[in-house]
């Protein structure tokens, strides 16, 4: 993780107009947040038509308790004590404490909502987020305390941390404390930017590699001769879903492949790991895009509960804190990956065919009985358990909380864990196939055309992988293979 600093690209915070890219930038400190002029007039109005309204209306969480005790009233001399109260006794997250990179994200989210002028809290606030963001400090939070209808716990010690009495993480130096109370405690923990956070940091990585997927499968083609046809452009005209359309437009370009190729004159087809990747991939890529366009409505949304309106001096109850959209897009992204990685499983089992390859067993050497490779269907099939248990539907959970007045939970939390979970067993189960793939390409004195895609592709890969064929550990050449990942986005030519 890189350390920002005065020269680091500025990314502004507008309410509005806030991508996942940049959740992800303000994540891994190499950009700094800048809250947007415009964006800061709308808080501050925000912040006094919210203390006008409770001066006169009830209002909740403002002028009365929460939850079940929605009903009674706080008295106006204890409004101060009442906002650090409902901190105090909300900060109760369990569990690890979160990586520094999974609480940044959180507050690059909550910073970015509250400028879009719906949460009536104050100004000051914003600012210590950003000082805090950008200076390396962050407050310790605790994995567990949502269940998908507001990240309650984890924001409360936020803002437990920005009033002086909760702990700072980092060596950066911590805001000055804020002089939080009734009409800031449940304004700022009225927000699911935890998830949202969380949600933003798994898409990134797994769009990354569910890209560098595809090349792995390209070299798994090329080690075993197999057909283009399934990646015909007339084949996706026919049926024209948008994300299969797309991998198969890929796929040629990958592999320098006609869009009308000649039929191959051995096989009349390949087994499903190969003639069905467009159509297992492409709606994993489809997955992707609804849930990033799910995280940047969320991200940039006035969700709090009540939205305070300085238009017309209201402040409206609602239930734009439940998650129900985020749970069940994370949900499907996390099935259509759990598919795109038991294709990777499938096409290592075919590499592993003399049939195919026309080599040993096992891409094995040359000694008798040689396992060679062996071992890595096993070890992709234990990733791939755990891949699978990740992919259980969240949106499943159900929960009736706080005396029965909270009758319902989106799940949305947990969901955001197992996606960001999934990301380290997903790329365990393409690096075995990619070391599969180069062994088999290796074997075969197969160098593909270092004019393609591909080929530039291999030739990264050949370099970095161990040559040595003997039987021994794979560990650490899955290991480095599961790194490598990460570079087989950065083919320019690449659509």
């Amino acid at each position: 993780m890189s350390t920002t600093h005065a020269t680091a690209p500025v990314v502004v915070l507008d309410g509005h107009g806030l991508p996942v890219s940049d959740v992800v930038r303000l994540a891994d400190r190499t950009a700094r947040p800048v809250p947007g002029n415009d964006a800061m007039k709308r808080v501050t109005e925000s912040w006094d038509a919210a203390r006008e309204i409770a001066a006169w209306g009830r209002v909740y969480g403002r002028s009365t308790g929460v939850g079940a005790n929605r009903s009674e009233d706080v008295p106006t001399e204890a409004a101060t004590d009442h906002g650090l109260r409902l901190l105090r006794s909300h900060a109760g997250a369990i569990g690890d404490e979160l990586p520094e990179r999974e609480v940044r994200a959180m507050l690059a989210v909550r910073a970015n909502q509250i400028l879009a002028g719906g949460a009536g809290l104050r100004p000051t606030v914003v600012t210590a987020l950003c000082e805090a963001l950008d200076n390396g400090a962050h407050p310790a939070v605790n994995e567990h305390g949502s269940v998908g209808t507001g990240d309650i716990a984890p924001l409360a010690q936020m803002g437990l941390a920005l009033a002086g009495e909760h702990p700072w993480r980092g060596k950066g130096t911590p805001p000055a404390a804020q002089p939080l109370d009734n009409n800031d405690a449940l304004a700022l923990i009225s927000s699911n930017a935890l998830t949202l956070g969380q949600s933003a940091l798994a898409l990134h990585e797994l769009r990354t590699l569910l890209t560098a997927t595809q090349v792995v499968g390209a070299l798994s083609l090329l080690a075993i001769d197999g057909s283009h046809e399934a990646y015909a452009l007339p084949v996706h005209e026919a049926r024209r879903h948008h994300g299969s359309y797309e991998v198969a437009a890929r796929m040629r370009t990958l592999l320098g492949a006609a869009d009308r190729p000649t039929p191959p004159l051995g096989r009349i087809q390949d087994p499903y790991g190969f003639r069905c990747l467009p159509q297992i991939h492409g709606p994993a890529h489809d997955a992707a895009d609804a849930l990033e366009d799910v995280l940047t409505v969320e991200i940039n949304a006035a969700a709090e509960n009540p939205l305070i309106s300085p238009a017309d001096m209201a402040a409206y109850h609602h239930g734009g804190f439940y998650m129900a959209q985020l749970a069940l897009a994370l949900d499907h992204f996390r099935l259509s990956l759990t598919q795109v990685a038991r294709l990777s499983t499938s096409r290592l089992s075919t590499l592993n065919e003399p049939a195919y390859t026309r080599l040993r067993p096992f891409l094995a050497d040359g000694e008798a009985a040689s396992s060679g490779v062996m071992i890595l269907e096993y070890a992709a099939g234990g990733a791939l358990a755990d891949l699978r248990a990740f992919a259980a539907p969240a949106s499943l959970g159900h929960a009736v909380l706080s005396r029965g007045v909270e009758e319902q939970a989106s799940f949305a939390s947990l969901a955001a864990r197992q996606t960001l979970r999934l990301c380290e067993a997903y790329r365990q189960v393409v690096g075995c196939e990619l070391v599969a793939a180069v062994r088999a390409l290796r074997l075969r004195d197969h160098r593909p055309d270092p004019d393609l895609p591909v080929g530039r592709a291999y030739e990264r890969l050949a370099a970095e992988l161990p040559e040595d064929l003997a039987d021994r550990p794979l560990t650490l050449d899955v290991a480095q293979a599961a790194a490598l990942l990460d570079t087989l986005t950065e083919e320019p030519e690449l659509p």
